[in-house]
């Protein structure tokens, strides 16, 4: 495959798992979404520096934004093509290294689950500030009026929208292409999620960031639904019948393409509704409600959700040793 066999590439991914699980997100060096990031900011800076009017056409800011989109995941391509190629050229295990290395920070099992808990903690003792405050660290929805309920649909939402961005797809990728390839998959999510936006700054120059992401994740977010079925067939007190009818009812009435699958199937699985009235810088939004009310949100979901997180992760695990095992013997 290119630069590596397939085995290699089977081992690096699911090494790169067990690095995630055991530490997460690195600290230091700096991340290379934050990386990322900060180059999109600069590109944005020198091409979009304020609110879209009728008086510039939406084209010329569209072709703008197409510029933006395709110069941040070309160069997340090719510097980490030149970081492995490098790194091999040093030492074939120093590209194993760096190669699972990269890999790992392209996912965020162990990240996401830490921030669903720094807001179930507090719900846990009634600590309603620290709860909203922490929501708003991973939700662009206005928390600062809601209540237990409210934000423990919000976790649980995040939670399951970003088993396909922070697991699966990245995942999906690296099996395909390596870390270079599962490094553009995280600028692509990168750029949808800093300047992907239908407001009056972002409707035209972030359509072609938005669509792509919406491409990247098609296939992922279907493998997603599939693997959240088999989760919820595995795990007591979850229903697989249910995840997957609410994929098949719900799943098109969210506003993305892609993000309604996951929901809807945790929303199944755990006899919940999602979705509903959200508000945005003051402006109210109602979102398409998936799955059925069979019970109320109770903080306990947020641990639920969790669970579905990591059995999803666990399937892909076996499934990755599985493949190795045929490889290898």
């Amino acid at each position: 495959m290119w630069i590596y066999s397939w085995q290699e590439i089977v081992s690096m991914t699911a090494a790169a798992i067990v690095l995630d699980w055991l530490i997460g997100d690195p600290k230091w060096p700096t991340h290379p979404v934050i990386l990322v990031g900060r180059f999109i900011r600069w590109v944005e800076g020198k091409l979009h520096k304020g609110k879209e009017t009728p008086v510039i056409s939406s084209g010329w800011v569209r072709t703008k934004g197409v510029v933006l989109t395709v110069s941040t995941v070309v160069l997340s391509f090719s510097v980490m093509l030149l970081f492995i190629l490098t790194a091999r050229s040093i030492h074939e295990w120093l590209g194993y290294l760096v190669s699972t290395w990269f890999i790992s920070t392209t996912i965020a099992i162990k990240g996401l689950k830490d921030a669903a808990y720094l807001v179930y903690n507090p719900l846990r003792t009634g600590n309603l500030a620290d709860a909203r405050k922490y929501t708003g660290y991973i939700v662009g929805r206005d928390t600062d009026e809601l209540g237990e309920e409210e934000l423990t649909r919000a976790v649980v939402e995040t939670v399951a929208e970003n088993i396909v961005d922070a697991v699966i797809a990245p995942l999906f990728y690296a099996l395909i292409g390596g870390a270079p390839l599962a490094m553009l998959y995280r600028a692509s999510n990168t750029l949808d999620s800093m300047v992907g936006y239908r407001n009056d700054r972002y409707r035209h120059f972030g359509w072609a960031s938005a669509r792509w992401d919406d491409v990247m994740n098609w296939i992922p977010a279907r493998l997603t639904g599939l693997l959240l079925i088999l989760v919820a067939l595995l795990q007591p007190g979850l229903s697989a019948k249910r995840a997957a009818a609410a994929i098949r009812r719900f799943a098109h009435l969210h506003p993305s393409p892609n993000s309604g699958i996951p929901e809807s199937a945790v929303a199944g699985a755990l006899g919940i509704e999602l979705g509903g009235l959200n508000v945005y810088g003051g402006a109210a939004s109602e979102r398409a409600r998936l799955g059925w009310p069979l019970r109320e949100l109770a903080q306990q979901d947020i641990v639920y959700a969790v669970r579905m997180l990591y059995g999803v992760s666990f399937v892909v695990m076996g499934g990755l040793l599985c493949i190795l095992l045929v490889l290898f013997y």
